[in-house]
């Protein structure tokens, strides 16, 4: 070969050797459809306080009970106490390789691994853990534990830890501080950052025989706190781990601010807001800490310590899609496996009724799972895209879901018109159900009727409304109250005909392998899985694909679009209504920083004033 044909090919060869070499060079941070937004030497994260004081303590008060310390066995789906991982609280005794930033979409940070390598497919990951990350009991983090971690997962972990196994082909140490992850066909784009989000136990401390077993024996981890005290089913308190190895990470900054937490449980929220009232509690933000709303701030705080300002109650915005509230059809059972009936059925909720009597006219109806964000698909045409993706499944989705038209004057709050109850008693004629003798009748005669199971009386309300409405066309609904581990075990083994959840429904501005869990084929049947409806459907399977599959915004945004659609079309909830505020009331003695995330505010970066400032 002549010089003149060796230069290009040499310079060719070059030039890649030095994009692969760029693209695989150890990255402080990662995100899932860009780059991150914080630049390498960052100092904190823009809603925490770096310079926040620590100290003093802090009670949290929850509803329920518990009975474990083990949040990662089936047994823990229901009963393990609060704060030893929780997306609340912060993630207290356990940590993850990197860590999430709450100001972007979907972004990570170092934490266990102080870096992070792949290839521009992201068909293997290489962690590089922090020298001086460190267990509670001052032994370092090593590769072994993160691969005890996944293999005891597999083992005898829960979902969703117990399937990451099926998506990678090997994981190996390459270095004293280093292991790399290798994915096989199963994985996509998004899998590498769920394994950098994956919490870590330590090897030496979890024997694997054991570890599907409940425990309340104080569990070891390497995160900012450990515990200190248990009573079963009614406190927790954690206690600052004066040699936490994390505290200056950037990652870490001005986060987990207190000496001490408490977390107190209580038999329902009456009792928990009755003991908030009275001090006992710190904050209160809802019975599960997502936020009250502006009825209940007008209608529960005129009581002393609210009027004299010692008590303090805020709205904070939420920027990401609402949290999705509704009835939970089961379509496993007969009578909800039709569309037409799940179709017929959520039209007669009242929201424009609940809005004007219950919520004061101050929320919006919930139509998308990504509302309020490019990612619904309300108020949009199908674009070219997709389309595209949809072609082969255009038979499921509503003509006015794929033209936008869909739920354009769901915000008016007229209530239930006659042509409304027209239209559904059509779809349930159409799916061979007649009205005789004031019932609604299968071909068989049976009257079509159901249970609802509720928790609260704010559930009993909105229920009762449905409930109403349905007897009109002479459906049958029975409402049954459940404490909450009642309603955690119905949950777990799909044992329900509708009930009213969010858990599992969350809002995101970045959805992704989560998606498997609430809407995939594989979790239908899943116990323990989030799928409460019972979602098998292939076009969904293939939208989600499509979506983890996505290499570039627009594919990816399409992707979400479509999925919307088919949720939508597919009735497979009833959603309810959302308000984008999310009021939280606190004691005086608390603070927190200007900055919000965007789902609004996190407590993991408050702090209390220090004595003689507040207190």
């Amino acid at each position: 070969m002549s010089r003149l044909h060796l230069a290009p090919a040499l310079s060719a060869l070059i030039l890649w050797a030095a994009a692969a070499s760029a693209q695989e060079t150890p990255m402080h941070g990662v995100a899932m459809n860009s780059e991150p937004e914080l630049p390498a030497g960052f100092t904190h994260f823009p809603y925490a306080n770096p310079d926040a004081p620590k100290g003093g303590e802090i009670t949290y008060c929850v509803t329920g009970s518990f009975d474990n310390l083990n949040p990662f066995i089936l047994k823990s789906m229901r009963t393990t106490a609060r704060g030893v991982i929780d997306t609340i609280f912060g993630n207290l005794v356990f940590e993850p390789l990197m860590r999430r930033n709450g100001a972007e979409p979907f972004s990570l940070y170092g934490l266990l691994a102080e870096s992070v390598e792949m290839n521009a497919e992201r068909t293997y990951a290489e962690f590089h853990l922090d020298p001086d990350a460190r267990w509670s009991d001052g032994k370092p983090v090593t590769p072994k534990d993160v691969i005890f971690t996944y293999e005891t997962f597999a083992e005898k972990g829960r979902p969703p830890y117990s399937t990451r196994m099926e998506r990678i082909k090997k994981i190996e140490k390459t270095g004293e501080h280093s292991v790399r992850f290798a994915f096989n066909e199963n994985s996509d784009r998004e899998f590498p950052l769920i394994v950098a989000m994956t919490p870590v136990i330590p090897a030496h401390a979890f024997d694997r025989d054991t570890f599907d077993q409940s425990t309340l024996k104080p569990v070891t981890g390497s995160g900012p706190y450990v515990i200190d005290e248990v009573i079963p089913g009614q406190r927790i308190v954690f206690k600052r781990n004066p040699d936490y190895w994390g505290a200056d990470k950037p990652s870490m900054r001005g986060f987990h601010n207190y000496d001490r937490i408490t977390i107190d449980y209580f038999l329902n929220g009456n009792a928990q807001f009755e003991a908030f009232k009275k001090g006992l509690c710190s904050v209160y933000a809802g019975a599960i800490y997502t936020g009250m709303d502006a009825t209940q701030v007008a209608r529960d705080f005129d009581f002393p310590a609210a009027r004299n300002g010692d008590v303090v109650v805020k709205a904070f915005e939420s920027k990401i899609p609402p949290v999705v509230t509704g009835f939970v059809f089961n379509t496993r059972r007969e009578i909800f496996a039709d569309p037409r009936v799940r179709r017929a059925l959520s039209m007669l909720y009242d929201f424009g009724w609940v809005n004007k009597n219950v919520y004061d006219g101050q929320y919006h109806r919930t139509l998308s799972y990504w509302q309020n964000s490019e990612l619904s698909a309300l108020g949009r045409p199908m674009d070219e895209r997709e389309k595209e993706l949809l072609a082969p499944y255009m038979d499921k989705i509503l003509p006015t879901v794929a033209d936008g038209t869909y739920g354009k004057d769901a915000d008016k709050g007229e209530g239930l018109s006659r042509e409304t109850m027209r239209e559904a008693l059509g779809l349930l004629q159409d799916a061979g159900y007649t009205l005789d003798g004031g019932k609604l009748r299968d071909r068989e005669g049976n009257p079509l009727s159901f249970e609802i199971l509720i928790v609260s009386a704010e559930q009993e309300r909105l229920a009762s409304v449905f409930q109403r409405a349905l007897s009109r066309l002479g459906i049958e609904v029975t409402l049954r109250m459940l404490d909450d581990s009642q309603i955690q075990q119905r949950k777990q083994t799909f044992e329900f005909d509708m009930l009213i959840s969010s858990v599992g429904f969350s809002g995101s501005l970045s959805p992704g392998i989560e998606q498997i869990g609430r809407w995939g084929s594989e979790s239908a049947n899943a116990e323990g899985s989030f799928n409460l409806s019972g979602v098998a459907d292939p076009a969904v399977d293939a939208m989600i694909e499509a979506m983890l599959s996505a290499r570039d915004k627009k594919s990816y945004v399409a992707a979400v679009r479509a999925l919307d659609r088919l949720l939508i079309s597919g009735a497979y909830m009833v959603p309810t209504q959302h308000n984008t505020q999310k009021w939280v009331a606190y004691w005086n003695y608390l603070e927190h920083p200007e900055t919000a995330p965007l789902d609004g505010f996190d407590l993991s970066a408050w702090w209390r004033k220090p004595q003689g400032a507040g207190d």
